[in-house]
């Protein structure tokens, strides 16, 4: 038996009595251990480990590119499939992240760079900011189609890599990343830990609506015809279709002030989704929204979903500079400090008492 381990800097590493003979332990999402390992001991970057797929990892890869390839002639706006034709994904076997680098690279600056599926959510923005794109390494199992709650490296290659032939796509991405900066800009000038704490957890919230309804699940409009440019559904098999037309999906064309306080459930079969005319428009309401932001229009968005994690509030407080409070959690209404908080009254007797 083989074990594996893990550790910061280091690359797999095999701690036990090696076979030359014995399967690849493979890198689905069900199965991979290290970027398990890796979001354990809170490593964000990591490695391909292109050495480690398996041939059902080959073979998952395979099934997904040709069941998602009709799809995509029928349902992809053009610039997806114009962007698909140049990055030349191979459809026998993953497709390794040095590849699609060299695509990114000369058409938008990007670079691909392997992750562990556990990125907070600054560091995230922050990436798109600096023309990274965040890239899991697992890939789902054939058995589940369909884009799910765990990163895969289908979603991120196949679903956003071919979007980045349109500078306006490119530039709206850059733009989602100056508005996470803009958000610690704007929470290191409030004092009060609380305040501060509240104003962020309303702005991120905002944040990620926007960048779940664009980048992940948005329409594009050609005409009388609408297309998918979201990479949550054009890495969705049981997704893509239904979104363009499924008389069950509402549609509707995109405005900031709809979208920021739309809450939504993560995952697939959405029922409401959002349009832009062009990825021209998408970049504006971008800059818009950065805009909104220094106004103070995010700073009391409508609760529900998302819930923004205690961890993902504090890649943020952390990059401002600022202490998280001591309670950190998911946060709906802040806890008062100590100083704050008023003591219970006193019960005092009946006069009629003895």
């Amino acid at each position: 038996m083989v074990f594996l381990a893990y550790r910061k800097g280091f690359p797999m590493q095999a701690t036990g009595p090696a076979r030359s003979d014995a399967p690849r332990p493979g890198l689905s999402t069900v199965t991979a251990a290290i970027p398990e390992t890796a979001c354990s001991g809170g490593e964000t970057v990591t490695q391909q480990h292109y050495e480690l797929y398996s041939e059902a990892d080959h073979s998952a890869w395979r099934y997904l590119y040709s069941r998602h390839r009709e799809l995509w002639a029928q349902h992809a706006n053009e610039r997806f499939l114009e962007g698909l034709q140049g990055l030349r994904l191979p459809e026998e076997r993953v497709p390794r992240l040095e590849d699609v680098t060299a695509f990114l690279t000369s058409h938008s600056g990007f670079r691909a760079e392997a992750v562990s599926g556990c990125v907070p959510k600054f560091e995230y923005f922050d990436r798109l900011r600096n023309r990274r794109l965040p890239a899991a390494s697992a890939i789902r199992s054939a058995d589940s189609p369909d884009s799910g709650a765990d990163p895969d490296i289908f979603h991120d290659l196949a679903g956003h890599a071919p979007m980045h032939v349109d500078r306006s796509f490119t530039q709206a991405l850059i733009g989602l990343g100056n508005c996470a900066h803009t958000a610690i800009e704007l929470a290191g000038g409030i004092r009060d830990p609380v305040q501060r704490w509240q104003r962020l957890n309303s702005q991120v919230r905002g944040l990620l609506r926007f960048h779940f309804f664009t980048v992940e699940f948005g329409l594009v409009r050609y005409g009388n015809l609408l297309k998918a440019y979201g990479s949550g559904l054009l890495s969705s098999a049981g997704d893509i279709e239904g979104a363009v037309v499924s008389p069950r999906v509402q549609r509707s064309d995109l405005h900031l002030d709809w979208v920021i306080h739309q809450p939504y459930e993560p995952g697939p079969r959405q029922p409401l989704l959002f349009i832009v005319e062009s990825f021209d428009q998408f970049l504006e309401l971008t800059v818009n929204l950065e805009e909104w932001m220094r106004a103070g229009r995010l700073d009391h968005v409508s609760g529900g979903k998302p819930e923004v994690s205690a961890a993902d509030l504090d890649s943020f407080l952390s990059a401002a500079g600022s202490r998280p409070p001591s309670y950190s959690q998911p946060l709906r209404h802040a806890p008062l400090p100590l100083s704050h908080r008023r003591r219970p009254a006193r019960r005092r007797k009946p006069a009629n008492l003895p």
